[in-house]
């Protein structure tokens, strides 16, 4: 069962496990390369570009959990809230509002 009612409720809790710089860098990183795969997958046609999108988003952002924030990521409790808490933060650090 979750802790949170809703996602305004999660998303603190969310940026609290992401105090890190080093790790926060990572996430975008790797946000960033999942946005360029997605736009080749849809360029050329081919799904499996989805899947290398797939793990470039975890494999940056899990990174930074394990190497740099010394915790567990978001996604083994509450995998739909963090999914959209990743792209929430992004948003957050392209408008100036979570620092890189």
């Amino acid at each position: 069962m979750s802790r949170f009612a809703s996602f305004r409720e999660f998303y603190p809790f969310y940026l609290s496990e992401h105090q890190n710089k080093v790790s926060r860098r990572l996430h975008f990183i790797g946000s960033c390369g999942v946005l360029a795969l997605v736009a080749i997958a849809i360029l050329r046609g081919n799904a499996w570009w989805l899947l290398a999108a797939l793990l470039c988003g975890y494999g940056f952002a899990w990174v930074g959990h394990f190497f740099f924030e010394k915790n567990r990521p978001a996604t083994f409790k509450h995998p739909f809230y963090s999914f959209a808490g990743d792209w929430v933060m992004f948003k957050d650090i392209l408008v100036g509002k979570v620092k890189l």
